[in-house]
């Protein structure tokens, strides 16, 4: 029995709506990104196996909501919403239905041409629209998974990705077919800040924290600068970021 074959009817035995589901489940058990009682978004989720398997793995106590320009069939314990992610009232109306969300998903790809340097550009826009719902919706510490093709603009969107999270990985299930060039960026830990470990700033020390540091607020970002205290404007240098708070460095 083929690979494709094999993760068809495990599908089909299984009760799932596609075989994408095993791609789904590989990646989080590789990547941690569903958990207990998350909130998670599925971008282009017809016809529901993505779904299926987040409505597992964040069980009874989480939500999940599948989003696609297509009609999707009920699934227990899963809200949908059609429209077009392109349009700002389709972005606004999931915000509305889910507030802050722990992860988004997306499987969306293409409609083949045939061409593969259209089809690449094409996947790679669609998995831009998802980065821009994710830095929308993800709570600090939130999770990406997005799919695109390999090419020439996959290091240009691996860096944006990265730019909004503590790291990406780069990740191929084994459910995915063999003959195809589909690959998943992993984005892990939303961070709420444009700061880069290395960059230098001056800030304004507003608070002390429990161990001394002083506390600064740089766009409502918290950073934790030792040997600094309240009143002062100190110049720093950042060197840790993470998806709630930051450390920094006083270098004047």
């Amino acid at each position: 029995m083929g690979h494709k074959d094999d993760y068809y009817n495990r599908a089909k035995q299984q009760g799932y709506r596609a075989r994408s589901a095993y791609k789904l489940r590989q990646l989080d058990d590789a990547a941690d990104v569903l958990g207990e009682g998350d909130a998670v978004v599925d971008l282009g989720a017809a016809p529901g196996g993505w779904l299926q398997v987040a409505a597992e793995r964040v069980g009874d106590t989480g939500t999940v909501l599948g989003v696609d320009r297509q009609h999707i069939d009920p699934i227990d314990g899963v809200e949908t919403l059609r429209g077009d992610l392109t349009e700002e009232a389709t972005r606004e109306e999931i915000h509305e239905t889910v507030g802050e969300v722990d992860a988004v998903l997306s499987d969306m790809a293409p409609e083949m041409s045939g061409e593969y340097d259209l089809d690449h550009a094409r996947s790679v826009h669609l998995a831009r629209q998802a980065l821009v719902v994710a830095r929308e919706l993800l709570a600090p510490g939130g999770d990406l998974v997005v799919k695109a093709f390999d090419g020439r603009d996959l290091d240009t969107l691996e860096a944006d990705v990265e730019a909004a999270f503590e790291y990406v990985r780069t990740m191929r299930p084994k459910a995915s077919r063999e003959a195809s060039s589909e690959l998943y960026l992993v984005g892990k830990g939303r961070l709420r800040t444009d700061l880069r470990a290395g960059e230098e700033l001056a800030v304004e020390i507003v608070d002390t924290g429990r161990e001394g540091d002083g506390v600064a607020k740089v766009d409502g970002y918290t950073l934790f600068v030792p040997g600094a205290s309240e009143g002062e404007t100190v110049r720093v240098r950042i060197e840790d970021v993470k998806p709630r708070f930051g450390f920094a460095e006083r270098v004047d």
